[in-house]
C-alpha cells in the first residue's frame, strides 16, 4: 500500500477557495462494492482529480459490520484496488460516515459510547481523514418519547472527537506524514442505508435556526472539552437541502426552497454544508447544490444502482445467448433476497407484486447488500465467464448498453463484461465530476 506524503487534506480547500466566483465541491462515494470503487478510481484517474471514498458505521466497524471488514480491512481493500489500477494514492482519501453509537444504540449510554469510542479509534488509526461524528440517535437508556437535546448530542460528539484527536496524535508519532482528520457534525438525514417505509411525507429543508443551534451546541461542547484545535477542523455540518431518493424517482433539489438555509452558510467562512442522499439528482441540480454551499455531495445507492443495471443488462444478454447454461443471475439474486429479507423488508411496502418490483428495480437500492452473498457471487462469476468467452455481441450490446456500445465501436472501451460494468457506473460518476470541479482541489 502506498503512503501519503502530503500534509493538507484537500477537503480543506473547499473553505479556502470559497467566494472566488467558482464554487468547488467534492463528491463522496459511499460504497464497499469493488466495481463501484474501480469506477470511481478510474474516472478520478482520467479526470486527474482526488477521490473520496467512505464507509458507513454499519458497513465496517471494529466487529466487521455487514461487509465483514474492519476499518483497516476496508482501507486495505480500497488501496489494493488503487494499486492494481496504478492510481496515485496521494489523491485518495477515506472517510467514515455516521460514526457514533448507531449500531450500538440497543445498549445503555455508557456502554454504547464506549463502543462508539472504539469505533472512532479504529477509523482514525486506520488513516481515515474525514470523520462524520453522528450522535443524533437515541440509545437504550434515553427516553424514547423525547427528542435528544442539541446539548446531549453535542456533548457525546465532543467526547468522540476527543478520542479521535488522541488517536491521531498517536498515529502522528508512528507516521509523521499522517494527514490530520477533518470533522463533519450533524445528521439531518434518514438513517444510514435509506429511509424506512413507503410513505412520502415530503422532504423538509433544514431550518436556519436548527442549523445554527447545532453549530453553536457543538462549538460549546468542543470548548468544554478543550478541543479548540479540533473545532478548527470541523469543516461541515450535515443538513437536509431538500433531496431524497424514492423507489421510482427522487425529490429534486429546489434552490428556492433552500434559499434561506443556503444564505445562512455565507455568514461562516470556515463551514460548508454536507448533503446526504444526493443520488439521482441531475448534474445540473448537483452543480446548483455545490454553488449554493452544499460542497460535499454524498452518493451511494445511485452508484450501486448503476452497477445493478449493468449486471442485469449483461444477464439479459447471457440469457439470450446461453439459455439453460445461463447463470440465471437475476433469479439467484431474488432467491438470496427472499432467503434473508432483513436488508429490504423495512424499506419496501406495498402489494407482493409492488414489493417484488422494488426488490429488483427500486432507486432505493437494496440489491447492493446481497452482492457478497456466496450464491450471488458465484452466479455473477459464471455470467462473466460465459460472456468473456467470445465477447458481448455488438447487436445485443447496442440493445442493452447503448452508451457502452458506442464507446466500444469508437475503440475507447474494451468489450469485456467487467469493463462494461465499470464504465456504466462511470456514467453516474461523471455527473458528480461535472458538478464539483474537484480536480481543482489538488
Amino acid at each position: 500500500m502506498k503512503t501519503q506524503t502530503i500534509q493538507e487534506n484537500p477537503i480543506q480547500k473547499l473553505l479556502s477557495d470559497r467566494g472566488n466566483g467558482r464554487e468547488k465541491g467534492i463528491y463522496s462515494c459511499c460504497s464497499a462494492n469493488e466495481y463501484v470503487i474501480k469506477a470511481v478510481l478510474k474516472r478520478g484517474k482520467e479526470d486527474n482529480s482526488c477521490v473520496l471514498i467512505e464507509s458507513t458505521a454499519n458497513q465496517c466497524d471494529q466487529n466487521g459490520g455487514y461487509t465483514g471488514m474492519t476499518p483497516k480491512d476496508f482501507r486495505d481493500f480500497v488501496y489494493r484496488i488503487a494499486d492494481e489500477m496504478n492510481f496515485d494514492c496521494t489523491k485518495l482519501f477515506l472517510g467514515g460516515d455516521h460514526l457514533g453509537p448507531l449500531t450500538f444504540a440497543y445498549k445503555n449510554e455508557e456502554e454504547a459510547m464506549l463502543d462508539a469510542e472504539e469505533l472512532i479509534r479504529c477509523y482514525v488509526s486506520a488513516g481515515f481523514t474525514k470523520i462524520h461524528i453522528d450522535t443524533s440517535m437515541r440509545v437504550a437508556s434515553d427516553d424514547k418519547n423525547t427528542r435528544l437535546s442539541d446539548e446531549i448530542i453535542a456533548a457525546r460528539g465532543a467526547r468522540l472527537a476527543k478520542v479521535a484527536e488522541e488517536t491521531y496524535a498517536k498515529l502522528k508519532e508512528e507516521n509523521p506524514d499522517a494527514i490530520e482528520p477533518v470533522y463533519i457534525v450533524g445528521s439531518e438525514v434518514p438513517i444510514p442505508g435509506g429511509a424506512q417505509g413507503g410513505a412520502d411525507e415530503g422532504v423538509q429543508v433544514t431550518r436556519v435556526e436548527d442549523f445554527e443551534a447545532t453549530l453553536e451546541a457543538f462549538k460549546n461542547a468542543f470548548e468544554k472539552e478543550n478541543l479548540e484545535k479540533a473545532w478548527g477542523n470541523v469543516i461541515a455540518v450535515v443538513v437536509q437541502p431538500g433531496v431524497e431518493e424514492k423507489d421510482a424517482g427522487c425529490t429534486e433539489y429546489d434552490r428556492t426552497k433552500a434559499k434561506e438555509l443556503c444564505a445562512a452558510i455565507r455568514k461562516y467562512d470556515n463551514i460548508v454544508f454536507e448533503g446526504h442522499s444526493t443520488d439521482y439528482q441531475t448534474k445540473i441540480k448537483l452543480r446548483e447544490l455545490v454553488e449554493d454551499g452544499v460542497a460535499i455531495l454524498k452518493v451511494g445507492p445511485g452508484l450501486s444502482f448503476a452497477m445493478r443495471e449493468a449486471l442485469f443488462s449483461l444477464a439479459h444478454i447471457e440469457n439470450i445467448l446461453y439459455k439453460e447454461k445461463s447463470s440465471h443471475l437475476m433469479d439467484v439474486l431474488e432467491e438470496a433476497m427472499l432467503e434473508e429479507p432483513k436488508y429490504w423488508q423495512k424499506h419496501y411496502v406495498g402489494t407482493e407484486e409492488e414489493i417484488a418490483l422494488k426488490r429488483r428495480y427500486s432507486f432505493s437500492d437494496r440489491c447492493r447488500y446481497y452482492m457478497p452473498n456466496e450464491k450471488v457471487a458465484k452466479a455473477r462469476e459464471t455470467m462473466i465467464h460465459n460472456l468473456r468467452k467470445t465477447g458481448v455481441p455488438l447487436n445485443l450490446l447496442s440493445q442493452f448498453m447503448p452508451i457502452q456500445y458506442t464507446k466500444v465501436r469508437e475503440g475507447v472501451l474494451v468489450n469485456d463484461p467487467e469493463e462494461l460494468i465499470v464504465d456504466r457506473i462511470g456514467n453516474t460518476v461523471d455527473e458528480y465530476l461535472y458538478a464539483t470541479h474537484q480536480k481543482e482541489l489538488f
